[in-house]
């Protein structure tokens, strides 16, 4: 457990240093260690005192328990599978698959979307996403949200603030399918993190991992059918297909 707490603490701090733009020898200056050993701080090879992970907080401009919010998967009761008849799988899922298409950059985007049961407050969700960005120079880094999640029969909203921009505060509304199915289609809908511009996203979130392929690029692309409907009722709508 200490390890994987290590390698996460690692992983928060090495994706915060690249979003500010600055380099392992740049930050290993700033919080007075060397380079060897930063780089262990960020690959989860050695644990951090207290101290050390305030100062490396203060420096990327997080709080400290942005870069310590590990948790271990709790086993749960079993439930009376009762319970959940009739109800999607999307009800169930812990964890969901997230897919846009990004024209600027003309890419296929995924990200990953972790959900559990809060601990604060009985009854409600809390979720997690991260997304893989890449730029059209081949740079790829993570972006990083945390939000909850509410459930309706017919449709799943999350909520999502970026842990590096809290200005960034992005919502998802996703369809409840009614049939069993593996995916379901969505809007993605908050700023730009590039222009700070407001925006949206067709997306698909499915239950299982999706390969890049032709054809997943061209449900996420926007049809000329879709576009004339949004042209006549002047209004961005996303049907569950």
């Amino acid at each position: 457990m200490i390890k994987d707490m290590n390698h996460h603490v690692g992983s928060r701090i090495r994706m915060y240093r690249k979003s500010r733009g600055m380099t392992l020898q740049q930050l290993a200056d700033k919080i007075h260690k060397s380079r060897s050993s930063t780089s262990k701080y960020e690959n989860g090879e050695i644990s951090l005192d207290i101290e050390t992970l305030a100062e490396i907080a203060e420096v990327l401009e997080v709080g400290i328990n942005q870069l310590t919010d590990f948790y271990t998967e709790e086993k749960e009761p079993e439930e009376n599978p009762a319970v959940y008849s009739g109800m999607s799988p999307f009800f169930r899922a812990k964890r969901l698959y997230f897919y846009f298409y990004d024209g600027r950059y003309q890419r296929l985007k995924d990200g990953i979307i972790d959900i559990r049961k809060s601990k604060t407050k009985e009854g409600t969700y809390e979720a997690a996403l991260s997304i893989r960005s890449a730029t059209a120079n081949g740079r790829s880094s993570e972006i990083y949200y945390t939000g909850k999640v509410i459930y309706s029969d017919m449709l799943i909203r999350f909520s999502f603030v970026n842990q590096c921009n809290a200005l960034e505060e992005d919502l998802l509304y996703i369809f409840n399918p009614l049939d069993i199915r593996d995916s379901t289609d969505g809007l993605l809908c908050g700023i730009s993190s590039a222009d700070l511009m407001p925006c949206a996203f067709k997306c698909l979130v499915t239950l299982h991992p999706r390969e890049h392929t032709e054809e997943l690029k061209k449900h996420l692309l926007f049809s000329k059918k879709e576009m004339q409907r949004w042209q006549k009722l002047n209004m961005l709508i996303v049907d569950n297909h």
